[in-house]
């Protein structure tokens, strides 16, 4: 999935262990298979061949994902959107040397076939149709979340008593160390990447952080990050880093960088108004920003 994931788990007996283990491994394995755009053969491949000429029949657990995808879109009025994947690779390519922005108008025209509300669902018949012809679903922003979530699943329904999944650094927890402790989960200093900044005490929780101090550009003395607003084609800026803690690792990795593009104030509103989700939110001049609950 492009991304590095390590699963542990609390066992007396390591080779019944190493079994749990393989089988949330081939669980992640499935779901990239499922998710992937790089097979032609997957379900998200052709949707993407089909954009704007017929429906496709989708696996259930596909359909659900791209309509919770959908709602999460709905909740954050856009700034997370699985139609990123029509973002145009001439406008932001990271992986080469940016020296300008784009202008404004050429980056709006540039995402205008990113709308999660052409995606047309067909709940009876399990058919997504893509509207316009072009358009593109990727689930890079929150399919990591969902593989860590059904690993843990799987790994529990086995019985082991506890464990972490963690998707290149977005976690999702169960059960407690073999010492009886709840596990112990560093937030990365968006400063000092690989050094942590504070500290959090969970069981039966999943954490994802999103910043801009692993992949971006620095045009004219400014770091801009490869965060990009949908709605507008630039990158996000004002925020580092936005950390999420919610008991599932799915909405936990959708929502980070939605919080993200929206900045400080829209995105801790928004969350202040959902149940049982919680941030920790750095600005560009390291002040920390935190949800109520967290706070009190």
């Amino acid at each position: 999935m492009g991304n590095h994931f390590e699963l542990s788990v609390v066992a007396e007996n390591e080779a019944w262990a190493n079994e749990v283990i393989d089988t949330g491994v081939e669980e992640i394995r499935r779901i990239e298979k499922l998710l992937t755009t790089y097979n032609e053969d997957s379900e998200t491949s052709l949707i993407n061949a089909n954009a704007g000429l017929e429906p496709v029949t989708v696996s259930t657990e596909t359909f659900n994902l791209i309509e919770r995808s959908i709602r999460i879109s709905q909740i954050t009025q856009g700034a997370f959107d699985i139609t990123y994947g029509a973002l145009d690779k001439r406008l932001w390519n990271f992986d080469t040397s940016i020296k300008q922005l784009p202008d404004k108008t050429t980056a709006r025209q540039m995402v205008r076939l990113i709308n999660y509300r052409n995606i047309i669902l067909d709940k009876e018949k399990t058919t997504v149709l893509l509207k316009e012809k072009g358009m593109r679903i990727g689930f890079g922003g929150i399919g990591k979340g969902y593989a860590a979530e059904r690993a843990k699943s799987i790994m529990k329904n086995m019985a082991a008593d506890g464990g972490v999944v963690n998707a290149s650094g977005d976690l999702t927890t169960w059960g407690y160390q073999p010492d009886g402790k709840p596990w112990t989960i560093g937030i990365v200093d968006p400063n000092a990447a690989g050094h942590i900044f504070s500290y959090l005490n969970v069981t039966g929780m999943a954490l994802a952080t999103s910043g801009n101090y692993e992949k971006y550009v620095i045009i004219d003395g400014k770091r801009y990050s490869h965060t990009i607003d949908p709605r507008t084609g630039l990158p996000a800026t004002g925020i580092k880093s936005v950390t999420i803690i919610c008991p599932n690792a799915e909405i936990a990795d959708a929502m980070a960088t939605p919080v993200m593009i929206m900045g400080i104030r829209p995105g801790l509103d928004m969350i202040n108004q959902l149940k049982d989700i919680e941030a920790i939110l750095v600005d560009d001049d390291d002040n920390i920003y935190t949800s109520d609950k967290i706070r009190s």
